[in-house]
């Protein structure tokens, strides 16, 4: 898949929004990329599980930072036929208590799966809790790199991050 399809697949999904947004970090922009209508858009999540499927192994195990990430660790795992983990923000306070769902072994390597970066806190927060239950992270894999910083704090966590597109490209050319 070319960015280019990819970038076709978000907008045709309304999910490249104009005006004033309020980010996650507290920091405001001009643009929204609403991770929500691309993962629960059947076509879209398909083309970003395709082209996320296409640059894992079938040694690679998924682990998909929640919420976003889960979608697409999920259909991913479909697509490439690899299994996967959740990687939770906060302990619950019942059940296993677990920070990473799903079956992990201790050393397995563990390619991250998240939805948008802007400064890289959630994704080096679902790094650190993969590693802490044992994993071996050193690759990232995102959808949308909002060019902000991010790449530079997951690479300061020693794990290469790769972005199927690039905030510079998905605006390039808007209507």
């Amino acid at each position: 898949m070319t960015n280019q399809a990819l970038i076709d697949a978000l907008r045709e999904a309304d999910a490249v929004q104009f005006g004033e947004f309020e980010l996650s970090h507290g920091g405001t922009s001009e643009y929204y990329v609403d991770k929500y209508l691309f993962e629960t858009d059947p076509g879209c999540l398909e083309a970003i599980a395709d082209a996320f499927a296409e640059r894992v192994t079938p040694e690679d195990k998924l682990g998909g930072v929640a919420l976003g990430g889960v979608p697409l660790a999920a259909a991913t795992s479909v697509a490439a036929g690899v299994p996967y983990v959740i990687a939770r923000k906060q302990r619950k306070e019942y059940g296993t208590a677990n920070l990473v769902e799903g079956r992990l072994e201790e050393g397995e390597e563990v390619v991250v799966l998240e939805d948008i970066v802007t400064t890289g806190t959630s994704l080096v927060d679902a790094i650190e809790a993969l590693r802490d239950a044992g994993a071996t992270v050193d690759r990232a894999l995102v959808v949308v790199d909002r060019q902000e910083g991010g790449r530079e704090n997951v690479e300061a966590a020693d794990v290469e991050m790769e972005a199927l597109v690039t905030a510079e490209e998905l605006l390039a050319d808007r209507d």
